[in-house]
């Protein structure tokens, strides 16, 4: 009888092992009566029938041979069962309400099932892992974050937790920061730790990102060559964090190289692989910035056709409307993506932009409210709803939250060029310098053009002022950041006018009535700067 028991379960395990549930549910249903309901078989049945999508049954099965209590693996189990039918109370109750005493006792039982099974993530951490998932669930963010770090801090190879504090913005730069240097790595495992460095945040790693991915991406060491990279160049998981540093330089402004371009990285990968999912928010983000409309009409297309219960497929759609101004049909899929899943970030954040270009700003802050209460650690909803407050001159209210922002992510340059425009608005103009100035000393990497706006912005600060000669060199800068911009010549123009060198401003004004012939401010400043030029040259 042993040895046809032992058969039944190479039996059922093959077939788990090709998918063949109903299969492996009638082997495992009669290799239990042959062993006379042995625990270890009991089990197995009841992961076949969690593989055959019967959680119920699998959770019947388990309290009937009372294993819940007695086998961790078991309890796990019959968790993750209640979780698929949604159950999370009853969930909740089975997992049990753990203290510190109780998570050493389940330590000890996986140090118990290592000895007999082999290493692997362990049950402790994973049952971490659905309690935060519960708590996510219940929409108790609080907990959810406390368990998500449990999991990890039990065992830093339990990626789904940190995936879902990573990509549910859970914490801020610096929490993450904290995590990830508490979590405990054997040498061997250095790579797990550069790739968490890599996923997390970026903003505070402007000096360490390159090297991080650079050590990734290396030849992994050879027995006599003492210490290397990871070996991981062209992975994707990898591939698509560099493509996200790329996209967070700026590197979808016209003036980068194509090799730096994120839009152009992330084209490679989806040639390679058309159904990578994980490259495609970045790559939908990149396409949008470029203004690839068609791309994104083709893209949108396929996504919603292969998966149209993925939020990433409804936010390529909502993209395309966004590139071509149709901002109605923006909101609508973007709120549809928003309903998919409910943890993308991306969309909630398009979903507010998609209002806030129409000026229809209590429901571009109704969007923000909500992602800045879904998202604790994402500091770019309260940057929207600054910039909305800003829009409605209430300056107070929106000076309060972009300073809010600028706290959460004090590397971020925007909350401080938003800052610096609405004290300029306000006549603060030593406080708006300081934060422009502050914004362009945190831009990563070097200037672009995105950021010529905020040159500008400077120079028109200073120029109030009246340090004309400082504002001219910031202009001028302008210009070289991003040649034939008429407003830039104009303002040029004015501050050599008020400066007293009537030639430059005239020059100034006419190559900006060249570009802008319609600009009547510039046309009435070159009358006047021509009289006083003619008044001078006379005498008068």
């Amino acid at each position: 009888m042993e040895r046809l028991c032992q058969r039944m379960r190479s039996l059922v395990h093959d077939c788990l092992a090709k998918h063949l549930y109903d299969s492996a549910i009638f082997y495992a249903d009669k290799l239990v009566t042959m062993s006379n309901g042995a625990s270890a078989d009991v089990y197995t049945l009841a992961e076949a029938f969690y593989m055959g999508r019967q959680w119920r049954r699998a959770l019947a099965l388990l309290r009937n041979a009372g294993l819940i209590e007695a086998d961790i693996r078991c309890r796990y189990l019959a968790a993750r069962c209640l979780a698929e039918v949604k159950d999370w109370e009853e969930c909740l109750n089975v997992l049990g309400g753990w203290d510190e005493s109780e998570l050493e006792a389940l330590s000890m039982q996986d140090v118990a099932l290592e000895e007999d099974i082999g290493q692997g993530v362990s049950h402790t951490s994973a049952m971490c892992l659905l309690r935060g998932r519960v708590y996510e669930a219940l929409e108790n963010r609080g907990r959810a974050i406390r368990w998500y770090k449990a999991a990890l801090h039990m065992d830093p190879f339990c990626y789904e937790a940190f995936r879902a504090l990573a990509e549910g913005h859970m914490l801020t730069s610096e929490e993450e920061a904290a995590l990830r240097e508490s979590l405990h790595y054997r040498e061997e495992d250095r790579w797990l730790h550069l790739f968490y460095r890599a996923k997390c945040k970026k903003y505070d790693q402007q000096q360490t990102m390159e090297g991080t991915l650079e050590t990734l991406e290396a030849p992994a060491p050879t027995p006599n060559s003492g210490k290397g990279g990871c070996g991981l160049v062209g992975n994707l998981d990898v591939a698509v964090c560099r493509a996200e540093w790329y996209f967070h330089l700026g590197g979808y402004q016209a003036s980068i190289p194509h090799s730096r371009c994120p839009h152009a990285l992330t084209s490679q990968l989806l040639d390679q692989d058309p159904y990578a999912l994980e490259a495609m928010p970045v790559h939908l983000a990149a396409a949008l910035e470029l203004r690839k409309k068609n791309e994104l009409f083709l893209r949108g297309h396929k996504l919603v056709e292969e998966y149209p219960d993925r939020a990433v497929s409804w936010f390529g759609v909502a993209c395309y409307y966004l590139c071509i101004g149709r901002y109605e049909n923006a909101r609508r899929y973007f709120g549809k993506a928003t309903t998919v899943d409910a943890s993308f970030a991306p969309a909630w954040l398009g979903f507010g932009h998609a209002f806030a270009a129409q000026d229809e700003s209590d429901q571009a802050m109704a969007a923000y409210r909500t992602a800045a209460r879904l998202f604790p650690g994402l500091h770019l909803p309260l940057l929207g709803m600054g910039c909305e407050y800003a829009r409605m001159n209430n300056t107070a209210l929106a000076e309060q939250l972009l300073l809010s922002a600028h706290r959460m992510c004090p590397q971020d340059p925007l909350p401080c060029n938003e800052l610096g425009c609405l004290l300029f608005r306000a006549r603060s103009y030593d406080a708006a310098e300081r934060w422009l100035s502050r914004a362009l000393e945190r831009v990563p990497g070097r200037l672009t053009e995105a950021w010529e706006p905020t040159v500008v912005n400077l120079g028109h600060t200073l120029r109030k002022q009246r340090r004309y000669s400082e504002a001219i060199q910031m202009l001028e800068r302008a210009l070289g950041l991003c040649p034939g911009q008429p407003g830039t010549y104009s303002a040029l123009g004015y501050t050599y006018h008020l400066q007293g060198r009537m030639q430059e401003a005239i020059d100034n004004y006419h190559k900006a009535l060249s570009l802008r012939p319609d600009d009547t401010f510039t046309a009435e400043m070159l009358t006047v700067a021509v009289e006083e030029c003619a008044d001078v040259e006379l005498g008068f």
